[in-house]
């Protein structure tokens, strides 16, 4: 015990918090064990942002990945940040959920990693749901894994908050992944066009003011909810009529 307690202390002293590196000190961790045969044999591992409305299915595809991967003998790890639920877990409208660890404001990803070697745990890579609303520090900390310790990302959320302004982890993801892939799940607004934009609905009414993070679900009978429209009425603020509501029409 008191060992993995040294070795923790001197995996945080080895996080530099500032200066021209903002990396980890590769030295003083040289013998922190290799994830998998990835190591062994480097190959590029890359960072992948799919994105797109609420109800395309984006964690959904985010546990299938994690499942595909971890049927071929690789390990991976999931990550979550302020999921509909409010747990530490990835959730899905077609019911399936899985635990993961939640991303708080001052959390270290790249340490997350090597503690997790350090415990002699392999890890390939990491499933990052609401990537959305990372931090772009952690868009940082995420890039820095996957070039210098080979460790694959998938991040999956929305690119747009209910202002239809960049989210901050979207935008960094935007700037610097390898591979920016909508979800190709249509989702449609009421009138029967493709839903684009998420809106923000309080007491029926659309609103355009607030805390950008608020969570809540597509569920009508929530306080605050949301609900995919079409640019045209998003920017009207047209939910459609108690006729329409529920109903696929072009007419405007």
């Amino acid at each position: 015990m008191a060992a993995e307690l040294t070795l923790g202390a001197r995996l945080r002293s080895d996080v530099v918090a500032e200066g021209d590196d903002r990396g980890i000190d590769h030295g003083a961790l040289a013998a922190v064990p290799a994830a998998g045969n990835r190591r062994a044999s480097p190959m590029p591992a890359h960072l992948k942002f799919f994105y797109g409305p609420m109800d395309c299915g984006k964690s959904t595809l985010a546990l299938q990945i994690d499942h595909n991967h971890a049927r071929q003998g690789r390990h991976g790890l999931l990550l979550v940040r302020y999921d509909r639920s409010g747990r530490p877990t990835i959730t899905t409208r077609v019911g399936l959920a899985r635990a993961a660890v939640e991303v708080e404001d001052d959390t270290d990803l790249r340490l997350l990693v090597l503690e997790h070697w350090a415990a002699g745990k392999p890890l390939d890579y990491l499933i990052v749901d609401e990537a959305g609303f990372l931090t772009p520090e952690h868009v940082d900390q995420l890039a820095e894994l996957v070039d210098d310790r080979s460790v694959d990302v998938y991040c999956f959320g929305l690119a747009t908050d209910f202002r239809t302004q960049l989210l901050p982890g979207a935008k960094r993801l935007f700037e610097l992944a390898d591979e920016i892939l909508p979800v190709h799940v249509e989702v449609l607004c009421w009138c029967g066009r493709p839903g684009q934009l998420n809106a923000r609905i309080v007491d029926g009414r659309v609103v355009r003011e607030g805390d950008t993070v608020v969570v809540g679900d597509t569920d009508a009978s929530s306080d605050v909810r949301y609900q995919v429209l079409c640019r045209m009425h998003h920017r009207r603020g047209d939910l459609g009529s108690a006729v329409t509501r529920g109903q696929l029409t072009l007419d405007v």
